[in-house]
């Protein structure tokens, strides 16, 4: 697939949003790249269910939804998701992992898993018919401006030959995490497609 690019809304000037959108309209991103995290499943605290549907409200660019939340499944109801998201849940972050997948997908969003640095990628075995995309974590989750974490870069390669060898040619592969313009064109080549352009990419 082309290579798309999802912009880190927890990267943006709060003060400034309304012209923060418009720029990102103008230049064209693919997604708006929302984080949500709990305070349990990662050490930090963000955007919310209100913030999405006051985004909603100014922009008609598709969300990348970021659930970094424990037990997701529980909690889908607080959020305007809407067809074209994608929505992103942890496999790390519940031990109901394919109910929480059907029921974004009885919602009618674009489905991804996601898996942090040292989560194995045979995870997802049993799991490839119910997803639309893998987000990789390049970081450990929870703050923007970490190191990349040198052994995702080949993780990325063999989550590709991993997907095409088993059916999974249609699954994407989002990347999260200092994804600078250097970094981002390493991803590429082996195998990225969707890029989280946060406070690296500046």
């Amino acid at each position: 697939m082309n290579s798309k690019i999802s912009a880190s809304m927890m990267c943006a000037d709060f003060l400034n949003l309304a012209d923060d959108i418009r720029e990102l309209e103008r230049i064209k991103v693919d997604y708006l790249h929302i984080d949500i995290m709990d305070n349990h499943f990662v050490p930090n605290i963000t955007l919310s269910p209100d913030y999405i549907r006051q985004i909603r409200r100014a922009t008609r660019i598709p969300m990348d939804i970021h659930l970094m939340i424990d037990e997701p499944e529980r909690h889908l109801g607080l959020f305007d998701f809407m067809e074209g998201d994608i929505v992103s849940i942890h496999y790390e972050s519940t031990p109901h992992i394919q109910r929480a997948l059907k029921a974004l997908k009885d919602i009618g969003v674009t489905v991804s898993i996601a898996l942090n640095p040292a989560t194995p990628i045979y995870y997802l075995d049993f799991l490839i018919e119910d997803i639309d995309v893998v987000l990789i974590m390049t970081v450990n989750p929870g703050y923007a401006g970490q190191s990349l974490v040198p052994e995702t870069l080949e993780k990325i390669r063999d989550l590709r030959i991993y997907l095409d060898n088993r059916g999974g040619e249609h699954v994407a592969i989002e990347v999260d995490g200092n994804v600078s313009f250097e970094n981002a064109r390493r991803m590429r080549k082996k195998g990225a497609d969707i890029f989280v352009a946060g406070s690296s990419s500046l």
